[in-house]
């Protein structure tokens, strides 16, 4: 019988902890076979002596028998006490997290004691913070790890995210099942199982470590098949014990915090939806212009407090907001939010483990100027230099609209005679024919073959070479399938991928920085883009940058979306739409509409990076 839960009925007795018990007997069964296994040669040699010995095995024939067996068993017995060296001294994967000293957060550690006693376990050793919406036990009581103050008890690791957004008391109600897995862990059987378990799983990946000579890594790769071959065996019954486990722990909890539990697993959810669009929108941008945000936990408040205003199903949450925040548990939650910031960065970007001039923080007061705008004006440089690369091509004919009572600029965006760095130049390039506009028949076809020279060109030029694998072969073969909409929005596209391939075989590789689990970032945030993605992304970047200088707009930040252009103090959102008429289907009339009505003049030259 271990403990005893909040309802008084011992931990025995929880059909949960039943469950994870017997599971974890099944996985040491497994260990027990393979023990079996190693020694049955040598127990059979040793029947074969004493039957020598008292004179039933004698002759030619059992002699050899027994030098034979005697030496599987040698043979045998070397390989299973390698293959226990290895599981036992090879080092168990942790989970990046900035730890929690309890004098940096003593009302936390006071917390989660209390809700210990509470639910009868013994409390966690320590408390860590991981940049993720989620929370659980994690065992460090390998020496490698180093020990915790508490012995052999789990660490609790919080999602920190959770400790700015949730309430004091939604936070305990949280944890409480999770608090409550440290009474199944201490058991015996429970933790001894996941020993083992967790020793193989590391002893399969050291035939990976860097560090090994040839015949160290062969003799890792058959350790490390072996240690597989029993993973497999014992991987179903460690599954369902830890399942029975957290059973356990939620049957424990039930009688602590259960109804606000149930309002805090909602915030949970919207605590996920807001963490991942501001990693996605938000901070992925500043990572790629090497700055990273120090406080992505604040802004993760910000960001759900404007999911909350635009949709009504979350309205009442954000009243919430007046009760005490979890993060008041902490001594200096800046200094903690910084931390973990740092550590998003790495997890999820590959960033380096220490601040440096190429890899500086940015506050979310300085984020339009040090990274909207840079980003801005960063892709209208590569969009230029793209276009300059190209060349002249052939145009459609400017047609009535090109004369008086056009737009400003619209003349020279028919006819491309300024080279400087102008919105007008961008769009000449990209319209395409419109019916009733005058265009000449084969202008299309002009368009289109200029644009297959360039992209031939671009790749003689090496475009495609280091990096070009990731970025921009498989994006340009997906560009070729496309249907026919506009051609030289298709050219470009092709042309602005190898760039930015070439771009990113150029830059310095940084030092391969190594976690836990492999090279980070573990969690790469970087989605699929297809050419005109990456095309529309910088035509969007070019019309920002236009009415940046000339007129009264500015760059901003929307919590939800990432980078804004901000007209009259209110975010744009309708240029998306006429950005994409002009790549997609080459009418640039309504981006011509959307410059006119917020006084943006195209043919002015953009300052660029």
């Amino acid at each position: 019988m271990y403990g005893v839960s909040g309802t008084g009925s011992v931990i025995g007795e929880e059909l949960g902890a039943r469950a994870a018990r017997a599971r974890a007997l099944a996985v040491l069964r497994v260990r027990g076979r393979a023990l079996g296994a190693a020694v049955l040669p040598a127990a059979v040699a040793v029947v074969l002596y004493a039957g020598g010995v008292t004179g039933h095995f004698t002759g030619p024939g059992w002699d050899t028998a027994r030098w034979v067996v005697t030496a599987l068993a040698v043979v045998v017995l070397l390989v299973a006490a390698a293959v226990a060296l290895v599981v036992a001294r090879a080092r168990p994967a942790v989970t990046p997290t900035v730890e929690l000293a309890e004098s940096s957060a003593p009302d936390l550690y006071r917390m989660v004691r209390d809700l210990a006693d509470r639910l009868g376990v013994p409390a966690p050793s320590a408390i860590a913070l991981t940049p993720d919406c989620d929370s659980w036990l994690e065992d460090r009581s390998h020496p490698a790890h180093g020990r915790h103050r508490g012995g052999d008890a789990p660490v609790l690791v919080i999602g920190s995210p959770f400790l700015w957004w949730m309430r004091v008391a939604e936070l305990r109600a949280v944890l409480a099942p999770v608090v409550a897995g440290t009474g199944p862990a201490a058991h015996p059987d429970i933790a001894a199982a996941r020993r083992f378990v967790r020793g193989l799983d590391a002893a399969v990946a050291v035939p990976r470590h860097p560090d090994l000579d040839p015949v160290r890594r062969l003799g890792a790769r058959g350790v490390g098949r072996l240690a597989r071959i029993m993973l497999k065996g014992c991987r179903g019954h460690a599954a369902e014990m830890e399942r029975g486990v957290a059973a356990a722990g939620s049957e424990r909890a039930q009688a602590v915090d259960y109804g606000v539990r149930i309002v805090a697993q909602e915030q949970v959810g919207l605590a996920y939806a807001g963490w991942d669009r501001l990693l996605t929108r938000v901070a992925l941008p500043a990572w790629r212009m090497g700055r990273w945000p120090a406080r992505l936990d604040a802004g993760v408040v910000s960001a759900l407090t404007e999911l909350s205003r635009r949709d009504r199903l979350a309205e009442g949450f954000a009243s919430r907001l007046g009760e005490r925040p979890a993060c008041d548990l902490l001594e200096e939650p800046g200094a903690v939010d910084e931390a973990t910031s740092l550590l998003a960065a790495r997890l999820f970007h590959g960033g380096p483990a220490e601040p440096g001039p190429d890899w500086a923080p940015v506050e979310w007061s300085q984020y339009p100027e040090e990274v909207v705008d840079r980003k801005w004006r960063a892709d209208a440089a590569r969009l230029h230099q793209v276009l300059d690369g190209l060349g002249p091509a052939g145009r459609p004919d400017p047609g009535p609209h090109a004369g008086a009572g056009a737009a400003p600029g619209e003349a020279s965006d028919a006819s491309d005679a300024s080279d400087g760095p102008t919105l007008s130049r961008v769009m000449a390039r990209l319209s395409t024919a419109r019916p009733g506009a005058g265009n000449t028949p084969g202008a299309a076809e002009a368009a289109h073959d200029a644009g297959e020279g360039a992209y031939a060109a671009a790749a003689g030029q090496g475009a495609y070479e280091a990096g070009a694998g990731e970025a921009g072969a498989g994006e340009a073969a997906d560009e070729a399938a496309l249907p026919e909409g506009n051609p030289a929005a298709d050219a470009l596209a092709a042309a602005l991928t190898a760039q930015t391939a070439r771009e990113e075989g150029l830059r310095p590789a940084a030092p391969a920085a190594e976690g836990p689990d492999g090279p980070l970032p573990l969690f790469p945030l970087q989605p699929p883009r297809t050419g005109r993605d990456l095309l529309a992304d910088h035509v969007a970047a070019m019309v920002c940058c236009a009415a940046v200088d000339t007129t009264e707009a500015a760059p901003g930040l929307d919590w939800l979306d990432g980078p804004a252009l901000l007209v009259a103090g209110e975010r744009s959102t309708d240029l998306n739409a006429v950005v994409l008429a002009l790549v997609e289907d080459g009418d640039p009339e309504p981006l011509r509409a959307w410059l006119t009505r917020t006084g943006v003049r195209p043919e002015k030259p953009v300052r660029l990076v």
